[in-house]
């Protein structure tokens, strides 16, 4: 039972795991799964020479040993990287858009909209004839993403138990790495397939999770929080949310908080969410978290291995077959370490995975860079204990992002907007991390041809920065019921003093009178430095 000190007294919400909920989210982490799959792909039939031939001869060209050409720029190509970051440029585009479906419409609605266009995607991804085609099936799959992207992470904050919140949330990012990793497996297989057609098949299962969650849309209920929104009746909120948390249980803490929320959201009259969350100063520590928390996750360089490791490992001198199998491993251990995180993100808290794992992703960016840059020439490729080595390294890396900056990078956002600006705050998050992700997923491959094993070094600043960052100015919101998160920004050293130590007056519309219990610690205590 979730437990949080309120001017004295305690909040307590009731709920159990339920077979419901499970189920609920399960459907809905289908959009995690595509997201996924859409970036593990990528990477993978981009290195495989039947499409390099068909769609991008001049890269194939220098692959094949234009020895005029440094390992580093031999996949340099404004028009291959097109490839990747279409995909993210048209998510980028669909994120406001989905915003207003997601706050206007539901949760469901958005998830709909995005598995329609995630099978529109893989459609014409599998069937294309010439670049064009390529590239519009990416568009189409970024539609997909900014729909889902928007949708899923709410979804799975607002229906998962206050003291699971981190654990169910985290079912995003692990159902992202699902997604990475079995489009690792099928690049892998469809490498060998005879004819040189693989890559059809590469792109054409997207529709697999694309169906599931678009049939799902169909059958999810929607979440307490959004009918609340959308004017329903307050009876049909509190039978949803008894059947969400269980029978039995005492729903009445988090059905009075989610009902005032949406009344203080009512009250605001006709100002959209977004304006209220650029301009008031009372959601000044969100908006800075929206902004911040996607841009470092970027930065981390995740997505240059993401997007371009099979391209890397080819980089320093592995074969086709054999860069896409490490791959393999690679993701594997993305999921595990997701897994990890998920057991104990509840436990151990945001703060404490952020801080660890910041510090093992640069620990190994740092020793990736040395070994390139003593290892890796212009010619020839590095010894194959060294290229042992690296592929280690990678995948400590990649444990380090699968639990702590993948699954928090989504699930802190989800889960510190007031209900008002939820919707707008998410849309935001989304934004910034389509934006640089398009930054990274286009410029890598330059940035590799000019920076070489210097660009190691870069992404190593930047996490020196964010880790800095979370262990100055992030709270912990461990434990605290979604519709109480506003809370931890006026208990904070440093928030305190943009948002005040006040209560703000709609703060007390939330607060329902007469618990008696004894009071305990209050999780909004513990932030800062």
């Amino acid at each position: 039972m979730a437990v949080v000190a309120i001017e004295g007294q305690e909040r307590h919400y009731g709920g159990r795991i339920t077979a419901f909920v499970v189920l609920s989210c399960m459907t809905a982490g289908m959009g995690g799964v595509i997201f996924g799959y859409d970036i593990g792909i990528a990477g993978g039939v981009s290195s495989m020479e039947p499409f390099l031939r068909k769609f991008f001869p001049d890269v194939y060209r220098r692959m094949r040993g234009d020895t005029r050409v440094s390992n580093y720029c031999k996949f340099d190509s404004q028009l291959l990287t097109a490839f990747t970051s279409s995909l993210y440029v048209a998510g980028l585009l669909t994120t406001f858009l989905a915003s207003r479906v997601t706050a206007g419409r539901g949760r469901r609605a958005s998830m709909g909209l995005g598995g329609a266009a995630f099978l529109a995607g893989a459609a014409v991804g599998g069937a294309s004839v010439n670049i064009y085609m390529v590239i519009l099936g990416r568009v189409l799959l970024g539609v997909g993403l900014g729909f889902a992207n928007q949708a899923v992470p709410l979804y799975l904050s607002e229906m998962a138990p206050a003291r699971l919140r981190g654990a169910f949330s985290n079912g995003f990012q692990l159902s992202v790495g699902i997604g990475a990793l079995a489009a690792n497996v099928i690049n892998f297989g469809a490498e060998k397939i005879r004819g040189g057609w693989g890559w059809r098949v590469s792109l054409s299962l997207a529709a697999v999770p694309a169906g599931l969650l678009t049939l799902g849309a169909l059958f999810l209920p929607e979440t307490p929080n959004s009918l609340a929104q959308r004017g329903a009746d307050r009876r049909d909120v509190a039978r949803l949310l008894q059947r969400i948390r269980g029978a039995g249980v005492d729903v009445g803490d988090e059905l009075e908080d989610i009902v005032a929320a949406n009344a203080n959201a009512a009250g605001e009259g006709d100002a959209s969410g977004l304006r209220r969350l650029l301009f008031e100063r009372r959601y000044r520590p969100q908006l800075v978290m929206a902004v911040a928390i996607p841009f470092f996750q970027q930065v981390t360089g995740i997505n240059a291995i993401a997007f371009y490791a099979p391209v890397l490992l080819r980089t320093i001198g592995m074969g086709e077959s054999a860069s896409l199998l490490s791959a393999v491993v690679t993701g594997v251990v993305g999921v595990g370490a997701t897994l990890a995180s998920m057991l104990a993100v509840d436990r151990f808290g945001r703060r404490t995975l952020f801080l660890a794992g910041g510090a093992q992703m640069l620990a190994s960016q740092v020793l990736i860079g040395a070994i390139m840059a003593a290892e890796l020439r212009d010619a020839g490729g590095v010894g194959k204990g060294w290229a042992g080595v690296l592929i280690l390294l990678i995948a400590v890396y990649v444990a380090g992002f699968g639990w702590s900056w993948g699954p928090l990078g989504w699930l802190v956002p989800s889960e510190i907007f007031p209900l008002e600006v939820r919707a707008a705050g998410q849309g935001v998050t989304v934004a910034v991390s389509f934006a640089f992700t398009v930054f990274v997923a286009q410029a890598f491959l330059s940035m590799l041809c000019h920076m070489r094993a210097g660009i190691f070094f870069f992404f190593a600043a930047w996490l020196a920065a964010m880790t800095a960052f979370v262990y100055l100015l992030l709270p912990e919101t461990k434990g605290v019921p979604i519709e109480q998160v506003a809370r931890v920004w006026r208990e904070h050293w440093f928030w305190s003093r943009v948002v005040g130590h006040e209560p703000d007056p709609d703060d007390a519309k939330i607060v329902k009178r007469g618990s008696a219990q004894k009071p305990e610690e209050s999780e909004f205590s513990k932030g800062g430095s």
